[in-house]
C-alpha cells in the first residue's frame, strides 16, 4: 500500500529541481564554449607578427630616431586641452626647428581612437585642433615631420596641466 501512494504521488522527472540544476551546468559549458568560438573566429590577431627579422631593424630605427632626440636635446611642454593642444619646443643644440611637428596621440587598446595630429607653428608654439579624448591612460609619439627624431610619453586624461616630454634613455 505504502508503495502504491508513493507512486501516485511522485512527480514527473522534469518538476524536479535537481535535474534541470544538473541539466543547466553542461548547458551553460556549451553556450560558453560556442561564445568563445564565435569570439576567436571574428577576431583577429593583432599582436602576431610574421616577419620578426623586419620587425628588429624596425625596432632598431626606432632607437636610433629617440637617440637622435637626445642628442639634439630637444625638449617638449604639450598642454592637452579639450579641443586643441599646444606644444612648445626646446633644443639644447640650437637645432633647427622644424615648421610643422607630428604628434600620435594612441590608445593602448583601441586603436580605432587613435589620432595623427599636424601642429603647425602659431605664436612661438604648435597648435593643432583635436578631437575630444576619453578618460584613461593615452601614448602620445612626437616626432619631426621628416622622421628624423621622436620622443614618447604617457598621459592620463583628465590632464591636470602641462606634459613634460623628453627623449627616455634607452
Amino acid at each position: 500500500m505504502r508503495l502504491a501512494k508513493a507512486i501516485e504521488t511522485s512527480q514527473p522527472w522534469y518538476r524536479h529541481g535537481w535535474v534541470w540544476f544538473l541539466i543547466s551546468v553542461p548547458a551553460v559549458a556549451v553556450v560558453t564554449g560556442l561564445a568563445t568560438l564565435w569570439l576567436a573566429v571574428r577576431t583577429a590577431d593583432g599582436l602576431v607578427v610574421d616577419d620578426y627579422y623586419q620587425e628588429g631593424k624596425t625596432i632598431q630605427k626606432t632607437m636610433a630616431r629617440t637617440t637622435r632626440a637626445a642628442e639634439l636635446g630637444i625638449a617638449a611642454e604639450v598642454t592637452v586641452r579639450a579641443d586643441e593642444v599646444n606644444l612648445q619646443l626646446s633644443a639644447a643644440h640650437d637645432a633647427a626647428m622644424p615648421e610643422t611637428l607630428l604628434l600620435t596621440i594612441a590608445h593602448p587598446t583601441r586603436s580605432g581612437m587613435d589620432q595623427i595630429l599636424t601642429l603647425r607653428k602659431r605664436d612661438g608654439a604648435y597648435v593643432a585642433p583635436l578631437a575630444p579624448l576619453t578618460a584613461g591612460h593615452w601614448l602620445l609619439q612626437l616626432e619631426d615631420d621628416s622622421r628624423n627624431w621622436r620622443m614618447t610619453t604617457t598621459i592620463s586624461v583628465p590632464v591636470s596641466g602641462p606634459v613634460r616630454m623628453v627623449p627616455s634613455a634607452g
